[in-house]
């Protein structure tokens, strides 16, 4: 009974989709590689590198080469994953169970696939090892926290300002692990989490509504997909962007921000989300 449970708990779901997405072929962007193809057209080779071996902030990358750069990145997974969400929903009804669950997988890759670039664009530290296809703690919290980011969870904004700001002060370049997985961040983490396996369930049985008629469902599956990823990754994009990481700053030195031992109290009460909308701590974004 006990197993049973935890399948159905919506906090288990999210990380089991979570971490079979991550271990999809190509979802893993590598920090060093992407960087410097989004910059190559718009700085030195001197920047460039420095902004590969610190930041792009301590490298003094302008905000508008960057801001392009993040542009670009959505606009080519956008149209990578409308594309695919349209192609998986060509099969209909016979395909429904076999397909369903792969394309949320993949959906949910394309969404890991934006979440680094722009986290690299805008100085996060390399989110993922090259060792095995294992993700650590520390990277499974942002990762949702930036996840809850995309859905305009209040909960998640404050989060994420308040691990940047750790970064930011403790001249981090790596996650504050403890804060994200014991101390104070986890549990908003977790809550996000929950929240997250409840909206992607929804989600999907939009979707396989969508997928039963065929060829009408594949237009209507792309389109939907279209409207839902592109206002994702802004919403992100623009929470990256205003952080304290982002911000022009001095050289950078590897130590974990493990030093910050500040309280960190989530707000309940509605309050704006950084694309200027209200949003409720753990609710959906109002329509």
């Amino acid at each position: 009974m006990k197993q049973g449970k935890e399948v159905e708990n919506p906090e288990s779901r999210f990380f089991t989709l979570l971490l079979a997405a991550a271990k999809l072929p190509g979802v893993r962007i590598h920090r060093d590689t992407y960087l410097r193809s989004a910059l190559a057209r718009s700085c030195s080779e001197d920047d460039i590198r420095r902004a590969i071996e610190e930041t792009p902030a301590a490298a003094g990358i302008p905000a508008e080469v960057l801001d392009k750069a993040a542009n670009d990145s959505i606009r080519y997974e956008t149209a990578k994953v409308s594309a695919l969400s349209a192609a998986a929903g060509l099969p209909g009804v016979l395909a429904l169970p076999a397909t369903v669950p792969a394309d949320m997988a993949q959906y949910v890759g394309h969404m890991l696939r934006i979440a680094q670039k722009l986290a690299y664009l805008y100085s996060w530290p390399d989110l993922f090892s090259d060792e095995g296809d294992d993700v650590d703690d520390a990277t499974k919290g942002v990762l949702t926290l930036f996840f809850g980011v995309m859905f305009g969870t209040q909960s998640a904004n404050a989060a994420v300002g308040k691990v940047a700001g750790m970064m930011s002060e403790q001249v981090a370049k790596k996650l504050p692990r403890m804060a994200l997985t014991h101390g104070a961040i986890y549990p908003v983490v977790k809550k996000v989490a929950g929240y997250l396996g409840v909206r992607m369930t929804t989600q999907s049985f939009a979707t396989t509504v969508s997928k039963a008629i065929p060829l009408v469902g594949a237009a209507v599956s792309g389109t939907l997909t279209f409207a839902t990823y592109r206002p994702m990754a802004k919403r992100l994009k623009k929470h990256l962007s205003d952080s304290e990481l982002a911000k022009p700053t001095h050289r950078v030195v590897v130590v974990e921000a493990e030093a910050v031992h500040e309280s960190f109290v989530a707000e309940h009460a509605e309050s704006p989300t950084s694309d200027g909308t209200a949003v409720t701590e753990e609710g959906p974004r109002s329509s």
